[in-house]
C-alpha cells in the first residue's frame, strides 16, 4: 500500500478550500425569509437530477417543467441518454414540453411524470417534439433569463406562444396560472402519454371524464419502476372551455358499442392506453386561465375532496404565500451564519432538498392505496411513500430524527403498514407509490427503525417493529438471504454483488440487535450480533481487501480491487465499499492492519489516481463525484471521511470533510457531484456543515468533523435549542483545536443524540493548524 503523507493530503485539501470568495455574513433572526437562500436550480444539471418546480414540503404534488425526454429503449437495448431525464428537467435544454405533477428528486432510476399540462396557441398540435410530417411539436422554447424558481413557486415565459406560466402547489394540489395573449385559438393540452422513463408499453390504461365545462377527472395506470401504479386526478379550470377532444395513440382492436359515437370531439369519455386531450379557449390580451389539478391514489372522488379541501378558491397568490410560509417554517428549524453568502445558499438548498421526499401518500381523509392495492385508512399517522432506503438511511432519516421527529415517526409507521400489507412479509426495500420496486440491496428499514428507537423518537409499536425486522431478514428467497444464513456470507457464484450484500446485511443485522435490545429480547439480540460479524468472512487477509467468496469457501481468483464491475460490489470497489462496517469500526480497523495502516489506506484512497476503465461501465460513478478513488457522488462512501476519527487522526477527518464541502457542493446548477438520491447527498452536507455526522445509524452517537458554519441554531421540537459556534472560523481554519459542550471538553470526537436533544452550547475552537 502506498503511503501518502498527511502533508501532501493537507496541501491538496487547503488548495481546494481556497477557491471561494468570502463575503460578510448576515446575522440570522426569526424574521428572516429563509426561502430567499434556496435555489431550486442547484443540481439541475446532469448529475444532480433534481427538479426545480413547485412543491410543498414532503408534498404529494411535485409540479415541475419537463424540458425533453429520451425513450428508455432503442432497438431493444437500454438507452443511457434516458438517464439525463430521470427528474424530467435538464438545465442545458432550451425547450419545455409541459408541466407534470409527479417527479422524483435525483434518483438513480426513475418513473412518474404524470399528467403533463401544456398551454399553447395557434393551430392545434398534439405531439410534443415533432409531428409525423416533421413539423414542430407543441413544445415551447424558453430562456433561463425569463425563468424563476423558489420554494413552492416556479415561473417561466413560454416564448413560442408568448404565454407566462406560473406554478404553485398545496400538499395534494397543483395550481397553474397561465397568462395568454389575445387569441381565438388557445389550447390547454393534457398529455396522458408522457412518462418519465417512457417505453412503448408503460401505460397500461388511461381514462378521462369531462364532468362539465370546467371539470375533468380521470386516472392513469402505468407499469414502470412501479409495476402497478394508479394515479387519479381531478382538474378544474377557472374558465369554461368552448370545446374539447382527444387523440388516441394506440390501435383500437375492440371498442364494443362505443363505435356508434363520434368519440374524438366533444365526447365526455376518453379511454385507451395512450391519450392526449385538449381543451380550447378564446382569450383576451393578458387574460389568466388557472387550473387546479389534485391527485389521489384512491379515486377521482378522493382527488376532488383533496382539491376542495386544500384550495377551494382561485387565489393563486394566497396559495403561493401559504406554501412559502410552510417552507419558511421548515427551513427556519436551522438558522446559520456563514463566512461566505454562497455557503448559506448551498446549505439552505441542501436543507430544502431533504424535504422533497418521502412524500405524503394519502388523501385528506386519511385514505390511501396500500401495497396490496386495497384502500386503507391511516388511523394515527400520516402515510408516506418514496423510501429510497439504500440511500437515505445513512443521513436523511437520522437528520429527520433531529429536525422532523414527528414525520419520521409517521414514516416508520408507514414502513410497518407496508410490512403488514406485504405478501412477502417484508419491510420496504424501495417504497414507491403503493409498490415495492426492489431497487438496491439490504433491508435498511431496520436501520431507520433502530435509529429512531435508540434516539427515543416516536411512539410506534416496538414489538411490531422487531417482528417485522426479524421476518424481513429471514425471507430466504430475497437477494441471497438464504445463502447468507447458510454460508455466513453471500457467495458470489450464487448471487451478484455478493460482498456489498454481505456487508449491508451484517450492518442491518446489527440494527436488528439494537431493536431487540430496546425490546428486551436477549436471544434475538445475541443471534443478530453474531450475524453482524459475518462481514469478517469476506475479508481476505492475504491481500488486505474485502473480496468475493465462492460457495466452496475459496475466494474468487479473478479479482481487481480497483474495478467497480463484476468484483462483488455494487456501485463501488474493494477500496471504498470494502470499508463499509459502520457497526464494528474498531474491529474492522484492527482486522485491516491497525490504526496507522488504516489511516494510510484512507490517505491513498483520497489521493490515488483511478483510471477511467474502472468506472466506465458504472452510470452512478463519474468524475464529478470522485476524489482520488473516494466516491462522494455515491452513498456507500459517505461515512469514510469520518473514519480517520477512529485512527487517532481526527485532524484528517476535519481537513477532508471541509475539502469535500468546498469542492463537491456549490450554489450552481452543477452544485451536486452525484444524484441527490432522494435527499441523502444533501443530508450529508447539512450534517457536515454543522460539524457532526451519523456514521453509524442505530447508534445514539455522531462523529465530530469540522463545521462550515460560523454559527448555527437548531430549534428542536421539544422547545430546546442547540447553539453551535465555530470560534476563529475561516476558510483556512479547517482544523478543530478543541470542542466544548456546555463548557465541558469533548475528548472522544463524538456527541450523543441525548446531548443534542437537551440543547445547549456546542463550541468548536478552529485553527489553521492540525491538533493531533
Amino acid at each position: 500500500m502506498k503511503n501518502i503523507s498527511f502533508l501532501v493530503l493537507s496541501l491538496f485539501i487547503l488548495n481546494a478550500c481556497s477557491n471561494k470568495k468570502t463575503k460578510p455574513f448576515t446575522a440570522s433572526n426569526s424574521t428572516i425569509d429563509y426561502t430567499q437562500f434556496v435555489s431550486p436550480f442547484i443540481g439541475t444539471s446532469k448529475m444532480g437530477h433534481v427538479f426545480p418546480g413547485a412543491t410543498a414540503p414532503f408534498g404529494m404534488v411535485q409540479l415541475s417543467p419537463q424540458t425533453n425526454f429520451e425513450t428508455m429503449f432503442e432497438n431493444g437495448h437500454y438507452n443511457p441518454k434516458t438517464y439525463d431525464y430521470c427528474a424530467g428537467y435538464q438545465y442545458k435544454d432550451s425547450t419545455i414540453i409541459g408541466f407534470s405533477h409527479t417527479n422524483l428528486s435525483g434518483t438513480g432510476h426513475s418513473d412518474l411524470g404524470d399528467f403533463l399540462v401544456m398551454p399553447t396557441i395557434g393551430d392545434l398540435v398534439l405531439d410534443p417534439l415533432k409531428t409525423n410530417d416533421n413539423k414542430k411539436g407543441f413544445y415551447s422554447t424558453f430562456s433561463h433569463d425569463n425563468e424563476e424558481a423558489s420554494p413552492g413557486y416556479y415561473k417561466v415565459m413560454l416564448d413560442s406562444y408568448d404565454i407566462k406560466a406560473e406554478l404553485t402547489t398545496s400538499d395534494r394540489v397543483g395550481f397553474h396560472q397561465y397568462t395568454f395573449p389575445k387569441s381565438d385559438n388557445a389550447h390547454i393540452i393534457l398529455d396522458m402519454v408522457y412518462n418519465v422513463y417512457q417505453y412503448e408499453n408503460k401505460n397500461v390504461w388511461t381514462f378521462i371524464r369531462v364532468e362539465n365545462d370546467s371539470t375533468v377527472t380521470g386516472y392513469r395506470q402505468t407499469k414502470g419502476w412501479a409495476r402497478d401504479r394508479k394515479v387519479f386526478f381531478a382538474m378544474k379550470f377557472s374558465k369554461p372551455f368552448k370545446s374539447y377532444g382527444h387523440k388516441k395513440y394506440d390501435q383500437i382492436i375492440y371498442d364494443g358499442f362505443y363505435r356508434k359515437f363520434k368519440q374524438f370531439e366533444n365526447f365526455p369519455e376518453m379511454a385507451g392506453k395512450n391519450i392526449r386531450a385538449y381543451f380550447n379557449f378564446d382569450t383576451k390580451a393578458n387574460e389568466k386561465i388557472q387550473i387546479k389539478m389534485a391527485l389521489s391514489s384512491v379515486s377521482s372522488a378522493g382527488a376532488l375532496k383533496n382539491l376542495q379541501t386544500e384550495i377551494p378558491g382561485w387565489n393563486f397568490e394566497k396559495t403561493k404565500s401559504k406554501t412559502k410560509e410552510k417552507w419558511n417554517k421548515e427551513l427556519s428549524k436551522i438558522e446559520i451564519k456563514t463566512i461566505a453568502e454562497s455557503d448559506k445558499t448551498t446549505f439552505y438548498t441542501a436543507l430544502y432538498h431533504t424535504m422533497l421526499s418521502p412524500i405524503i401518500y394519502e388523501d385528506v381523509d386519511g385514505q390511501y392505496r396500500g401495497l396490496d392495492q386495497n384502500i386503507h385508512v391511516s388511523d394515527d399517522f400520516t402515510n408516506y411513500t418514496v423510501f429510497s432506503l439504500w440511500d437515505t438511511y445513512r443521513a436523511l432519516h437520522p437528520l429527520f430524527n433531529i429536525i422532523q421527529p414527528k414525520r419520521n415517526n409517521d414514516m416508520v409507521k408507514s414502513m410497518l403498514a407496508h410490512y403488514d400489507q406485504s405478501v412477502h412479509h417484508m419491510l420496504p426495500i424501495w417504497s414507491h407509490y403503493a409498490n415495492e420496486n426492489w431497487c438496491m440491496i439490504g433491508y435498511h428499514a431496520t436501520s431507520v427503525i433502530a435509529d429512531a428507537l435508540v434516539k427515543h423518537v416516536g411512539d410506534f409499536d416496538k414489538e411490531h417493529a422487531l417482528q417485522a425486522s426479524f421476518n424481513t431478514s429471514n425471507v430466504d428467497y430475497y437477494d441471497g438471504i438464504g445463502d447468507y444464513k447458510k454460508y455466513h456470507f453471500v457467495p458470489e457464484d450464487k448471487n451478484s454483488s455478493s460482498v456489498s450484500k454481505t456487508l449491508e446485511y451484517a450492518y442491518d443485522d446489527w440494527c436488528i440487535a439494537q431493536i431487540a435490545k430496546q425490546v428486551a429480547k436477549p436471544e434475538i439480540e445475541s443471534e443478530y450480533l453474531k450475524r453482524s460479524e459475518y462481514y469478517k468472512n469476506v475479508y481476505d487477509v492475504s491481500i488486505g481487501f474485502m473480496r468475493p467468496k465462492l460457495s466452496n469457501g475459496t475466494f474468487k481468483k479473478e479479482f481487481d480491487p480497483l474495478d467497480t464491475e463484476g468484483q462483488g460490489f455494487i456501485e463501488g470497489n474493494a477500496w471504498n465499499y470494502g470499508l463499509y462496517v459502520p457497526q464494528d469500526i474498531d474491529n474492522m480497523i484492527a482486522m485491516m492492519g491497525g490504526k496507522e495502516r488504516f489511516s494510510q489506506h484512507l490517505d491513498s484512497l483520497f489521493t490515488m489516481n483511478l483510471d477511467d476503465k474502472y468506472i466506465e461501465k458504472n452510470e452512478d460513478i463519474t468524475r464529478d463525484g470522485l476524489i482520488g478513488n473516494y466516491v462522494h457522488g455515491n452513498e456507500p462512501s459517505h461515512h469514510i471521511p469520518y473514519l480517520y476519527n477512529w485512527t487517532g487522526h481526527p485532524e484528517k477527518t476535519q481537513a477532508v470533510v471541509r475539502m469535500i464541502m468546498n469542492t463537491m457542493y456549490g450554489p450552481t446548477v452543477d452544485g451536486l457531484c452525484g444524484n441527490d438520491d432522494a435527499g441523502q447527498m444533501s443530508a450529508w452536507y447539512v450534517f457536515s456543515s454543522l460539524g457532526f455526522y451519523p456514521v453509524t445509524p442505530g447508534s445514539p452517537n455522531y462523529a465530530l468533523g469540522s463545521p462550515l458554519v460560523k454559527e448555527a441554531k437548531i430549534h428542536l421540537d421539544n422547545g430546546k435549542t442547540l447553539m453551535i459556534r465555530a470560534e476563529n472560523q475561516s476558510k483556512d481554519h479547517v482544523y478543530v483545536k478543541r470542542v466544548m459542550l456546555n463548557g465541558i471538553p469533548i475528548t472522544n470526537n463524538q456527541i450523543s443524540h441525548h446531548n443534542i436533544e437537551n440543547g445547549g452550547h456546542l463550541v468548536f475552537e478552529m485553527s489553521g493548524h492540525p491538533n493531533k
